[in-house]
């Protein structure tokens, strides 16, 4: 099935598995078990001798089709489905490193992860570093005898700075450690991250997956060796992707290469008004000429993407003003909507950082980001020209 198609079929195809009623569109399974026909397969079933669906913590069909799809469109051998993102970074860790090793991580990653790292891990006996992610030869000098993973974001959250991942890679293999890039902010269909040497691939799936704010969910994908440990934390400790959540993912992703163009499009239409407008002093968007890593962005990415961020005059009260008086603008921390959303990082995604974390990795407490949907672009430039006019 997915042998010499382009992004655009596999998106719409890929996975795709019919009951004995033939339906088009792909079903739900809603059920927690399944029956088999005797206790000779139910024990094949069990014990891996015979494929097949066994108990919805683990197997389902919905999932597998959203797993099926993900991995044809990643370039991936296997994809494993869970309940979010983050259970997704969770499952990475506990299934493949144990007690006593060492990742090395980007300084510039989603608040939760770095939380994750440090708070929760660290209680395990899992150390982290962080480093900058613009700097390759940080993460070289990071690596110590027990490090076994390498975690990165390209472009970072959420100040879109851009890693050099086939560079990286390289370190991490001289290393002795996976390489893992979540691929949240570009989806497969601006970057495929397995094809510059990285190991693994994450998703928040509630993001650019869904494309409308509706459900929850995660994925990692990868070989399928190193997929099996992760499959067998999933198993084992259940943070399961629903089937009904697999299936409204099944049906964002049909639209994700005609939104993904939308949503680049627009981004860097607004991106290039911000940088002319007197009390924005620095915009962050890949596909502008003036972001630190453009030439990169665009050697690794297809597009800038859908995410813009900004610094307003005038620090965290600035920025309050601007977001506060938007009408359209949703006010949230999610992100990959149809609809465009808004935050204030210091505030939100990155609170339960310490103000010295945030400096370190270059979030002021006047930076805006949004992630901009597939509204006019005018009506958006409005949005933020009442804010932007009070400071």
């Amino acid at each position: 099935m997915t042998n010499n198609l382009d992004l655009d079929t596999l998106a719409v195809r890929a996975g795709t598995l019919r009951s004995q009623f033939q339906e088009h569109s792909e079903a739900m399974f809603l059920t927690s078990s399944f029956v088999f026909g005797s206790a000779a397969e139910a024990a094949a079933r069990f014990s891996g001798a015979e494929p097949g669906n066994i108990y919805a913590r683990f197997t389902n069909p919905s999932v597998t089709m959203f797993e099926t799809r993900l991995a044809a469109l990643e370039g991936a051998e296997r994809c494993v489905a869970f309940a979010s993102g983050m259970a997704a970074i969770l499952a990475t860790v506990m299934g493949l490193l144990k007690a006593g090793e060492h990742i090395v991580a980007s300084r510039s990653i989603f608040g939760s992860t770095i939380q994750l790292f440090n708070n929760i891990l660290g209680r395990f006996g899992v150390t982290t570093s962080l480093v900058s992610p613009t700097e390759p030869e940080a993460w070289r000098r990071a690596a110590q005898p027990n490090t076994k993973l390498f975690f990165l974001e390209s472009p970072s959250n959420p100040l879109t700075e851009v890693s050099d991942i086939r560079a990286i890679a390289a370190i991490a293999r001289e290393s002795g450690a996976w390489l893992a890039v979540d691929n949240c902010f570009c989806t497969p269909i601006l970057q495929r991250p397995l094809e510059m040497g990285a190991d693994i691939v994450i998703h928040s799936a509630t993001k650019y997956l869904d494309g409308q704010g509706r459900v929850l969910g995660g994925a990692v994908l990868g070989s399928k060796t190193l997929m099996e440990g992760v499959y067998t934390f999933l198993r084992t400790a259940g943070p399961t992707l629903s089937a009904f959540n697999a299936w409204v993912l099944l049906k964002g992703m049909e639209t994700l290469p005609i939104r993904m163009a939308a949503h680049s499009r627009n981004a860097l239409e607004l991106a290039t008004w911000l940088e002319a407008q007197p009390k924005v002093s620095r915009v962050l968007y890949p596909g502008l000429p003036s972001h630190p890593q453009h030439d990169l962005a665009m050697a690794q990415q297809s597009t800038g993407g859908g995410i813009v961020a900004f610094e307003t005059v005038g620090g965290k009260e600035a920025a309050w003003t601007v977001i506060d008086q938007t009408r359209l603008m949703s006010i949230t921390a999610n992100l990959g909507d149809t609809r465009t959303t808004i935050t204030h990082p210091a505030s939100t995604t990155h609170s339960r950082m310490t103000p010295e974390q945030r400096a370190n990795a270059g979030i002021g407490d006047g930076l805006i980001r949004i992630a901009v949907g597939l509204e006019s672009v005018e009506d958006l430039k409005r949005d933020l020209e009442r804010g932007l006019a009070l400071i």
